[in-house]
């Protein structure tokens, strides 16, 4: 098992996967070519990322919001997912892979989330990267169904007797360490609802270039981004990067 990373490498990266709508309008194309196009940029990530040393990576594919979108965009999306997990799968496995996905799988139809827990069972023993999808999720529906978790699982309780240790081992992440450096894509500046308890101390990266057009190089310039960051964790001096104390 890897014991350090690279200088300047997050150990677990977030990516809010933004701008596919803008990058078809601005090219004339219907927008569901481009989430096509965006979701052909997810297996580019994941091999450089793996590349990179990043050991978790966690993609927001589909928000608890966007349900409100146009039923024909939504009904590609699904699509869209159900060609991704449907085509990639055993490339996954043989790359050491381990997929999982986050969020309420209740909405999806029987296929899809059969399919979900095939991957998931079929990977569940690789080690190389850890990447989840967040689908039909969202930070606050992360929260709330959590502290109904702890509470099912202590119904004797008060919810006065729950601490933040008992809490997070019922959201959606947990086992993973919290993400290091997550990256918006497509120039907005704002996380949009995503894994809001997780982030309390994430280093935030924005930039204006569109999802579809993410590529290697655009990771590079943010990981030296992050590599010039001085982790505070709340604390008056700064912190070095947990990767930089390894490299000595």
């Amino acid at each position: 098992m890897q014991t350090s990373l690279p200088s300047g490498v997050p150990e677990h990266l977030a990516v809010i996967m933004d701008g596919n709508r803008r990058w078809a309008r601005e090219r004339g194309l219907p927008k569901a070519l481009g989430h096509g196009r965006g979701a052909k940029r997810v297996r580019g990530l994941v091999e450089a990322c793996m590349a990179r040393g990043v050991r978790w990576l966690t993609l927001f594919a589909f928000s608890t919001e966007n349900w409100k979108r146009p039923a024909d965009e939504v009904s590609s999306l699904m699509g869209l997912f159900l060609l991704y997990l449907q085509k990639e799968a055993s490339d996954m496995h043989k790359n050491g892979v381990r997929l999982k996905v986050i969020g309420d799988r209740s909405a999806f139809d029987a296929r899809l989330q059969t399919l979900m827990a095939n991957v998931e069972a079929m990977t569940a023993h690789n080690t190389q990267i850890t990447l989840t999808i967040a689908a039909n999720y969202g930070g606050r529906w992360d929260m709330l169904q959590a502290v109904q978790a702890w509470q099912a699982a202590n119904p004797q309780q008060p919810v006065s007797a729950m601490t933040e240790d008992a809490l997070v081992a019922h959201l959606s992440l947990a086992g993973a360490p919290e993400p290091d450096l997550l990256i918006r894509t497509g120039g907005e500046s704002r996380i949009s609802n995503f894994m809001l308890w997780q982030s309390a101390y994430t280093e935030l990266y924005f930039t204006p270039v569109l999802w579809p057009d993410f590529s290697p190089e655009s990771l590079d310039q943010a990981l030296a981004w992050y590599a010039q960051r001085e982790r505070r964790f709340g604390g008056a001096d700064a912190t070095p990067l947990p990767n930089q104390l390894a490299a000595g």
